[in-house]
């Protein structure tokens, strides 16, 4: 502060200097505050809250606090991967104390402007975390709860939670949501410090050896992650991965992950959430539904009774007014049958007509052809016989030698030795006698 006095009067009987103006004060205060030398500090992170600008949180630990301020540009600019600043983290901060200091309508804040930081606790875990996830991945341990049957309905639910906890309540909301009337056997286990992690596994195992549990819900509600660091246990999560029994998940809130979520046979968000999937079928609704139906059948069942009644009531009244109606119907039922009979009939013997009609068009062309082929045979053997009828030949001027017992005579010897002959020519027979052949060399010639 300058040495020009105020330009008021002071508080009488104080010796401090001044009256100074508000305003010069507070500029004054903020390039000290400013020269004081720049630390590191190391706390938890509370309050977190990320503006377009500006990252804001306060760093506690047991003994104060300091509020906190960090250009957004500075926090992008670390890459720290998602969940890693997070409220109950461990960190350090590299930076200096300012103050800003207001105005006549805004007032002054002190903050410690952070240019740097580094997740110290949390992170480490993280990373350890990490490295214990893809061992037991490596060791095929994330997927036996996962094949493990559930039924849909389960006799008794187990619940491993904190007695007094909220999450206990949020389990029984989500069983009453789901209309869930079955047993329900609760494990109690601290959920956060080094002693939780074998009493929840001791817990898990004590339900599934009594063998009456169908489903094990695990819940806790939300926290950092040295909070949720029991979920995250080796020893806990083996225990997990070999039970029997199929263990439902329901540690922390939606941004949350443990270890346990991995093992687990399902995951969920919030432990309400969790109590409806140990419970897959909503019984409120099923009864709802099986209620309606009931009514709709008994609805049914009463119209079709009552239409019965209603029939048979009818029946009573007039049975032969009854009998008469089927008898017509009868006898109508019965012309109509006659009538389709006789149109089979006739269409069978218009068909039976036809076929006959076509296999004697097919007869008699048959019959021709045969008789065609049997008249040109006969007048070729006809032909072939007048060829060598004898008659003919005789006709044409040659004559039938003949001895005296009609033998035909063939030679000259023959003729000679027969004495006697019959010349048969075409219009009459002749008897001679033989006087002395001639021989072939003597005939005359013609």
């Amino acid at each position: 502060m300058d040495a020009h006095p105020a330009p008021t009067s002071g508080v009488p009987g104080s010796a401090l200097p001044g009256p100074y103006p508000v305003g010069r004060y507070a500029l004054r205060l903020r390039e000290r505050l400013r020269e004081f030398a720049r630390v590191q500090l190391t706390g938890e992170v509370t309050g977190l809250r990320v503006r377009a600008r500006t990252v804001y949180f306060e760093l506690r630990d047991g003994d104060g606090a300091l509020p906190c301020a960090m250009w957004r540009d500075d926090h992008d600019r670390l890459g720290l991967p998602p969940g890693a600043l997070v409220d109950g983290a461990h960190v350090v901060i590299a930076g200096g104390v300012d103050y800003y200091p207001g105005s006549r309508t805004s007032s002054g804040a002190f903050s410690f402007r952070v240019q740097t930081l580094r997740v110290a606790g949390d992170g480490d875990l993280l990373a350890q975390i990490a490295l214990l996830r893809e061992q037991l991945r490596a060791e095929g341990l994330l997927e036996p709860q996962k094949t493990l049957p559930r039924p849909a309905l389960p006799r008794t639910v187990g619940v491993v939670t904190a007695e007094t906890g909220e999450a206990r309540h949020d389990v029984l909301a989500g069983l009453r949501r789901r209309g869930y009337t079955g047993r329900v056997v609760w494990a109690f286990a601290p959920v956060q410090d080094r002693h939780a992690a074998p009493r929840i596994a001791r817990a898990l195992q004590d339900l599934a050896a009594t063998g009456a549990v169908d489903v094990i819900v695990v819940a806790r509600g939300g926290g950092s992650v040295t909070d949720l660091l029991a979920f995250s246990d080796e020893t806990l999560c083996r225990t997990v991965a070999l039970l029997r029994t199929p263990v439902v998940a329901a540690v922390g809130h939606h941004g949350d992950r443990t270890l346990l979520d991995d093992v687990a046979a399902v995951s969920c968000s919030t432990p309400t959430h969790a109590a409806e999937a140990a419970v897959p079928l909503d019984a409120a609704a099923e009864r709802g539904r099986a209620l309606a139906a009931a009514r709709r059948l008994e609805h049914h069942g009463r119209h079709a009774v009552l239409g019965r009644a209603r029939i048979l009531q009818r029946l009573a009244r007039a049975p032969a007014e009854h009998v008469l109606r089927h008898r017509v119907r009868l006898h109508q039922l019965l012309r109509e049958l006659r009538a389709s009979g006789r149109r089979q009939l006739d269409g069978a013997a218009r068909e039976l007509r036809a076929s006959a009609d076509r296999l004697e068009g097919r007869g008699t062309s048959a019959a021709g052809a045969q008789q065609a082929a049997r008249r040109a045979r006969l007048d070729s053997l006809a032909l072939a016989l007048a060829a060598h009828d004898p008659e003919r030949v005789v006709g044409r001027g040659y004559a039938i030698v003949r001895d005296a017992d009609g033998a035909i005579v063939t030679t000259a010897a023959a003729a000679r030795a027969a004495g006697r002959l019959q010349l048969r020519f075409a219009d009459a027979a002749v008897d001679t006698r033989v006087e002395e052949p001639t021989s072939p060399e003597e005939e005359p010639t013609a």
